[in-house]
């Protein structure tokens, strides 16, 4: 796929985002590994009016190299690049129900998305729950890449999700599966609930091979 399919596909994506209230005003960011650098959504841009032209180039290395300075969280990114090499795609947003969930305290830092359908499962695996950290703050990335190996999705405490695809239409779809099975978990919160059991699980991870 062309640069230009991509940055294009990134405007497409985001704008999609925003207008569907997956995030608002300039939270969030998306990127995407091409094979000599990356392409990021520039800092205090909003996702429902980014620019092709204007994303952020950066070269393999993380050094910027064209359009307008990259978002500040790019510790949250390369911790994911470095970790997981299938990773193509990083997207993060500050979705309503992902974001409660990271604000509760009693939620399982090991899995704060518990498996109550089996999308969730295929399509974003166990969600670990990061410890607080000021947003931009490298002091994310040690955290990010404890967990990378494993998951290819986090909840960051008090911030929102963050999740990985193996191109950027299946990090997307990945992060709206999340947010859509946060819903379901609030809404469900106080009623006796049937997870999926462990043999479930472990089909749905043979069969799909989300890592």
């Amino acid at each position: 796929m062309s640069e230009q399919r991509i940055r294009n596909d990134i405007v497409k994506w985001g704008r999609s985002l925003f207008e569907r209230g997956l995030t608002a005003g300039s939270s969030g960011n998306i990127s995407v590994r091409l094979d000599d650098g990356f392409l990021m959504t520039p800092t205090n841009s909003c996702l429902g009016f980014l620019d092709a032209e204007r994303l952020s180039r950066l070269d393999a290395t993380g050094n910027h190299v064209s359009g307008d300075a990259p978002t500040k969280e790019l510790s949250l990114h390369f911790a994911f690049y470095d970790q997981r090499p299938q990773a193509r795609a990083v997207v993060h947003l500050h979705s309503t129900y992902a974001t409660a969930l990271s604000c509760l305290a009693d939620v399982d830092p090991a899995d704060a998305i518990p498996p109550i359908t089996p999308y969730v499962v295929m399509r974003v695996g166990r969600v670990p729950v990061i410890s607080y950290t000021r947003p931009g703050s490298a002091d994310i990335r040690p955290l990010i890449e404890s967990i990378a190996v494993d998951h290819a999705a986090a909840l960051m405490q008090n911030h929102g999700p963050i999740v990985t695809g193996t191109s950027l239409e299946a990090a997307v779809f990945a992060m709206e599966e999340l947010e859509e099975t946060a819903k379901l978990v609030l809404l469900t919160r106080w009623m006796p609930v049937r997870l999926l059991n462990t043999e479930a699980i472990a089909d749905l991870n043979q069969t799909f091979k989300l890592k």
